[in-house]
């Protein structure tokens, strides 16, 4: 029997294979299209159990099993798995749209909405009853048969197009790599960099030290390496990949652009911002800029003085006539200041974060917030042996599940992301909770754990918040559970869990030495602390040049008006940039978070900055009551991580907090203020 046909727990990932994919997905469009045409269908009263139940039902296997499909062509991809993706996904898309374009699935909604059981619902199900209303209405329901056709066309061109740009961004990283067969050309690396490159060259059968575009392996560089030229070398590679042949987006993200448009235009939306953010915090494109815009001016007059300090640092070091710094010198310098002012090396922290004990301390911390156990469940079938399965456990019963992926592999793609499987729900005993957690952090190498940074450390607890809002959600509609909200309220449970990160508390758990189990030293921990707002200005700023490109991209740009898109975007990129960025920069074309999907963060990563004042604001409740206070973690976990989208984030978040967030606490942990 084909695996991907119905759900199985656990997934039996050992049984996937590519030639399962397209027979699969036929018989599941199949079933979910007659699943479809027999909600429309039926005669006498609607009730709940035969219109919206059904309704949420009737996508469940085809939803589980794409889901499993594109993790494995992100986590494992072939050109068999690849190619069975590419042949499904225009399919299974044209699917999804012509949902709300079915004339008698809406009829059948309307009626329902009409009935004394429609006006009586309370809760979650008045809350999915009036979203999916709207739902219908911002995706076709109403326009007439050549504008559905249209709107149905439009969904499977950016399907194409999205996942072509994400493809040639994966291929154009793989594509490059350097191998230095002399250590001496790499004078300034710290060990464990040198280390990982000695064993990723073994592991490609060469001699010397391989460095590539991954996240680990550019970052190291970009820091520590004194050969500027290497650096130079590597920035120029990062910065326009899937800007040439044969890996090229400069076609595509103007026609992504165009299908967006055209789309938010056809729904009666002024331009693709207003029509994403219709339903989340902000609402509409404007709102969402003049946040970015506020917090711009709150950061101007710190970035620029932290940008004349960084080039006086220079002058510093090779006199006044040292040369303006350049893009591939930012990151190099900075660290190089960051140890000057407050006697801080990152790197003294990688032996006091060893992958393992990292993990076992935030399981540890999240029993103490919210009760709950992370245990490790062997044997599990999974797609690569790095993998892991956990299970979460509450008072002896499993609420959830997930895997976890870490290291980075040519077959995966960059970044790190959580995504779910399968969203159980209290009522229904068949299935629970079931997610997955990704990334791409520093290898163990010759003998040693996986050494990370305390970035990486950030990342681990960042994915976890996402894992815990899907693995803990009680919300009894599925398409309302977990994860399913507003993607500008969406980034507060994980990011509020970075914030464990920091505090000593929190540290002492998990943060000992590799070899001789010491916590961090009290002098190494304060200068990790004074050194969190070191050039905070400059991060916050980065973050906004992004959340704002983004915006103009999807508000203002007119190719007729405003020329080649890179070059446009390059200009927008300057102006938050402490260097000259090179002509050939081209970012955006490798930018998945905005081009990697048909909507994903487009017009949305203004998100992260928005949450991020939530959760400063959320956090500073815990650090007035206990970083381990439990019946604030149980108020974080009943207003927050147990109720999904079954209310207005909004209203959510006053009742946990007991107010509206305040833009201050973020300004406070930054040093801004």
């Amino acid at each position: 029997m084909n695996p991907l046909v119905s759900i199985r727990i656990p997934i039996p990932f050992d049984e996937i294979q590519a030639a399962q994919v397209e027979p699969a997905m036929e018989q599941l469009l199949q079933e979910g299209q007659a699943a479809i045409e027999a909600i429309a269908a039926a005669t006498g009263e609607r009730t709940w159990a035969n219109t919206m139940e059904a309704l949420d039902n009737a996508t469940e296997r085809l939803d589980y099993a794409m889901t499993v499909v594109r993790h494995l062509e992100s986590v494992a991809t072939s050109p068999e798995m690849r190619a069975a993706h590419n042949a499904v996904e225009p399919k299974v898309s044209e699917f999804y749209s012509k949902i709300p374009l079915h004339d008698g699935l809406w009829r059948a909604l309307l009626a329902f909405s009409q009935t004394a059981e429609a006006k009586a619902l309370t809760g979650a199900r008045r809350r999915s009853l009036e979203k999916t209303l709207d739902y219908f209405r911002r995706h076709g329901a109403e326009l007439d048969v050549a504008g559905k056709q249209r709107l149905a066309e439009i969904d499977v061109e950016l399907a194409q197009l999205t996942t072509r740009y994400s493809e040639h961004v994966l291929d154009a990283t793989n594509a490059y790599e350097e191998v230095f067969p002399d250590a001496a050309q790499l004078a300034g690396l710290p060990p464990s960099a040198l280390e990982a490159a000695r064993a990723s060259a073994r592991a490609k059968g060469v001699e010397g030290w391989r460095f590539t575009l991954q996240a680990p392996s550019y970052v190291a560089l970009m820091t520590y390496l004194d050969d500027s030229t290497v650096r130079e070398r590597f920035y120029r590679a990062y910065q326009t990949r899937a800007a040439r042949e044969p890996f090229d987006n400069h076609d595509l993200v103007p026609r992504i652009l165009e299908m967006r448009k055209a789309k938010a235009q056809l729904l009666g939306f002024a331009d693709f911002a207003d029509l994403a953010l219709v339903d989340r915090m902000a609402k509409t494109g404007r709102a969402a800029a003049e946040f970015l815009t506020d917090l711009e001016q709150r950061t101007e007059a710190a970035y620029a003085r932290e940008n004349d300090e960084l080039q006086g640092f220079r002058r510093s070091l090779e006199g006044p006539d040292a040369a303006p710094l350049q893009p591939w010198d930012i990151g190099y310098y900075a660290e190089k200041q960051r140890k000057a002012k407050y006697d801080f090396d990152e790197e003294e922290l990688r032996p006091y974060f060893p992958e393992g004990q990292v993990l076992a301390g935030m399981f540890s911390i999240v029993e103490r917030l919210y009760g709950v156990q992370v245990v490790e469940v062997p044997g599990v079938p999974v797609w690569h042996p790095d993998v892991k399965y956990y299970e979460i456990r509450e008072e002896g019963q499993r609420i959830g599940a997930f895997y976890a992926d870490w290291f980075p592999r040519e077959t995966k793609r960059g970044g790190a992301w959580m995504d779910a499987f399968l969203t159980g729900a209290p009522a229904d005993p068949r299935y629970f909770h079931i997610g997955v957690i990704c990334g791409n952090h520093t290898e163990p190498v010759e003998g040693k754990p996986a050494l990370l940074t305390h970035r990486e450390v950030e990342t681990i607890f960042h994915e976890f918040g996402h894992l815990l809002h899907h693995c803990l959600s009680r919300v009894d509609v599925r398409g309302l559970s977990g994860t399913s909200v507003a993607w500008d309220f969406v980034e507060l449970p994980s990011q509020i869990m970075e914030n464990w990160c920091w505090e000593r508390e929190s540290l002492d758990l998990f943060a000992r030495h590799w070899e001789t189990g010491a916590a961090i030293p009290e002098d190494l921990f304060e200068k990790m602390r004074r050194a969190r707002a070191y050039r905070a200005a400059n991060a916050q700023m980065r973050q906004l040049s992004f959340g704002i490109v983004d915006l103009k991209l999807h508000r203002d740009y007119d190719a007729g008006r405003d020329g080649d898109l890179v070059a446009y975007s390059r200009a927008i990129l300057q102006q938050f940039s402490p260097a000259t960025l090179p002509q050939e920069h081209a970012m955006i074309l490798a930018f998945t978070h905005l081009f990697g999907s048909p909507v994903g963060y487009g017009a949305g990563y203004y998100s992260y900055k928005w949450a991020e004042v939530l959760d400063a604001d959320a956090f500073a409740l815990f650090l007035e009551n206990g970083v381990f206070d439990r019946e604030t973690g149980r108020r974080f976990r009943q207003c927050i991580l147990e109720r999904g989208d079954s209310e207005d984030p909004s209203k959510l978040y006053r009742e946990f907090r007991g107010r509206e967030p305040e833009l201050n606490a973020l300004l406070a942990r930054q040093g801004l203020m």
